[in-house]
Order: C-alpha cells, then sequence, then structure tokens
C-alpha cells in the first residue's frame, strides 16, 4: 500500500534508522522510475511518434533498474530489503494525473519529478557522508549523476512537442504544472546541479529557472 507522502514521518534523531528510510524512499522512487519510463513508452505508442523517442526511454527504464539494484543491494547489506517500509504515492500521482497528454507527462516525470533528484542528490550525499556512510553516499552521487541525462531526455522532447504544436515551451511547461502539480513550482531548487545537464541555453534556463 502507498502513502501519501505528508503522512510519512522520519526520525532524524536515529541516524541508522533514518538512513535506512531514506534510502529506502530512494529505492523506491528507482522502482517506479522504472515503471514510469515503461509506461511512457506504451501509453503513447498510439502516437508513432519518431523511433528515438521511445528508444530513449527505454534507455531510462534500463538505467533505473540498475539504480534500484544498487539500492536493493545496499539496503541488504544494512540489514532490510525494499517493502520493510511504507512508500508515498508521489510518483504515481504525477503518473496518473500526466495518462493523458503526453505534454504533461514530460513536463512532471522527467522535467520535474526526476529533476528533483538533482535538487536533493547532494544534500544526502553530503548527510550520508556526515553520518559516517561513504558506501551509501557514494551510491547516492552515482544515481544522480545520471539522473541529469533523464532529466535531458524530458526537457528535449518537450522542446520538440511544443515546436510541433507552436507553443513556447517556458510558458506550457508553467501551465502544465501550474494545472496538475502546482507544488512542484515550488522550490528550494538547486540551479547548479539543474544546470549541470547536457542542455543547450533555452533548455539549461527552462529547466533551472521553475519558481513561480
Amino acid at each position: 500500500m502507498l502513502h501519501n507522502l505528508a503522512h510519512i514521518e522520519l526520525n532524524a534523531t536515529d541516524l541508522a534508522w533514518d538512513t535506512v528510510a531514506r534510502f529506502t524512499a530512494l529505492a523506491h522512487i528507482e522502482l517506479n522510475a522504472i515503471d514510469l519510463a515503461w509506461d511512457t513508452v506504451a501509453r503513447f505508442s498510439s502516437l508513432r511518434l519518431p523511433p528515438a523517442f521511445y528508444e530513449d526511454f527505454a534507455r531510462v527504464a534500463d538505467d533505473e533498474s540498475r539504480h534500484f539494484a544498487w539500492c536493493a543491494q545496499r539496503l541488504a547489506e544494512l540489514g532490510c530489503s525494499y517493502g520493510d517500509m511504507v512508500a508515498h504515492d508521489l510518483l504515481w500521482a504525477g503518473a496518473q494525473s500526466s495518462a493523458g497528454d503526453l505534454g504533461a507527462r514530460l513536463a512532471i516525470v522527467p522535467m520535474s519529478q526526476e529533476a528533483r533528484g538533482l535538487d536533493a542528490g547532494r544534500r544526502l550525499v553530503e548527510r550520508l557522508k556526515g553520518a559516517g556512510d561513504p558506501r551509501t553516499a557514494s551510491i547516492v552521487a552515482a544515481i544522480a549523476e545520471e539522473e541529469r541525462a533523464h532529466v535531458a531526455v524530458g526537457v528535449v522532447w518537450f522542446g520538440r512537442l511544443c515546436s510541433a504544436q507552436g507553443v513556447a515551451p517556458p510558458e506550457a511547461f508553467r501551465a502544465w504544472l501550474a494545472a496538475l502539480a502546482p507544488e512542484l513550482l515550488k522550490g528550494p531548487f538547486n540551479h547548479e546541479e539543474r544546470q549541470q545537464g547536457p542542455f543547450n541555453h533555452e533548455e539549461r534556463q527552462q529547466v533551472s529557472k521553475l519558481e513561480t
């Protein structure tokens, strides 16, 4: 059973428990990301988009499966398994709200939810190092590094979609988030990390300047 994120509590006073809880949450994100990538391939297959679109999201799914395997292995080393703790429904809420439109899916999932990993990755790495867990920190850092390319996949295809529809990407992006996921327009954002992705100037501005 998935729970509303607001109803899940972390215990910051117990560092060992807190590390396992946060890493379980990351494993949950990676597992959901596998399903979301394949859902994007299947759900929008009827649009007959260029083959490169489906290939890009298949590669994202492959990356996410590797990330989940890293998380599952580390959780086993820490003495637990994925599923031992409650998990949130945030990603599937985004999947459901964006199921009817490709623009919405790209804006909400890779361009926003995946980008949250860029916002939080460095903070989590430093937290884990401070707690004396460099191994878990190195896994988080490796995952965050690869998430940049996933955000870029969303940005590039969203830009192409907007061009085909004759709309401006920044305005369309904000409109989708305001309508379906306004919480994703709120920071804090790590602009430095967001600007490290493989974007051109316009795309970099789009993904890094989100505050309303």
